[in-house]
Order: C-alpha cells, then sequence, then structure tokens
C-alpha cells in the first residue's frame, strides 16, 4: 500500500475528515490533500509526527511494513 492509502485509512479508522485531521496536525487542508492525493511527501519530521498521532511506525506510513 502506498503512503496515501494509509494515511487516508488511519484519518478514516479515526472518524476525521481532512479538515480536522489538518487542524490536529496544525497544518493547512490543502497540504493534507496534497498528502492523500500524492501531490506532495510529507517531510521526515512530519511522518514522526504523523507516526505519533497514528501510534504506529514510519516504516508503517510509509508500506514498508504490516
Amino acid at each position: 500500500m502506498k503512503f496515501k492509502d494509509i494515511l487516508k485509512e488511519l484519518r478514516l479508522e479515526k472518524h476525521l475528515t481532512q479538515a480536522q485531521l489538518a487542524k490536529e496536525l496544525n497544518v493547512s487542508l490543502s497540504i493534507v490533500n496534497k498528502w492523500e492525493n500524492e501531490k506532495k511527501n510529507p517531510s521526515a519530521d512530519t511522518l514522526i509526527i504523523l507516526s505519533k498521532y497514528f501510534k504506529v511506525t514510519v516504516d508503517y506510513l510509509l508500506g514498508l511494513e504490516n
């Protein structure tokens, strides 16, 4: 699975809209939208923030482990 699919799946499991996730992470809605549409990749620092928020590893976010 690709990062965009994993992010969307994790977001939906928490019943969050893109706007709600953006607010939780203190980023813009357009950034979350770009991540989920493969128009932009998150930085390494952002991957760490996402992994802590969703309580998964960075490798999981990147599709390197199940």
